[in-house]
């Protein structure tokens, strides 16, 4: 159960990453679970385990360190537009 539920709440703060940089409508439910967890990882790291936990990932840094992947990975990666 614990492993789902890590999913769930990766899942939710790819989604949350992806609305606040705009790309949430290009990025699936794999990529945002994806995102959310090793955003999770990268803010972390960065800024500590501060703040509420859910799942086991500190929700503030985990949101920081999402938006920071996906940011970077659509910089890199993203569609260029004519």
């Amino acid at each position: 159960m614990g492993f789902l539920w890590s999913l769930i709440v990766g899942g939710v703060i790819g989604a949350i990453a992806g609305a606040i940089t705009n790309k949430g409508g290009s990025m699936g439910i794999i990529a945002n679970v994806v995102a959310g967890l090793i955003g999770s990882s990268i803010g972390q790291a960065l800024l500590g385990d501060w703040g509420p936990n859910l799942a086991g990932m500190a929700v503030i840094p985990s949101i920081i360190g999402a938006v920071i992947l996906v940011a970077v990975v659509s910089f890199f990666f993203g569609r260029k537009d004519a």
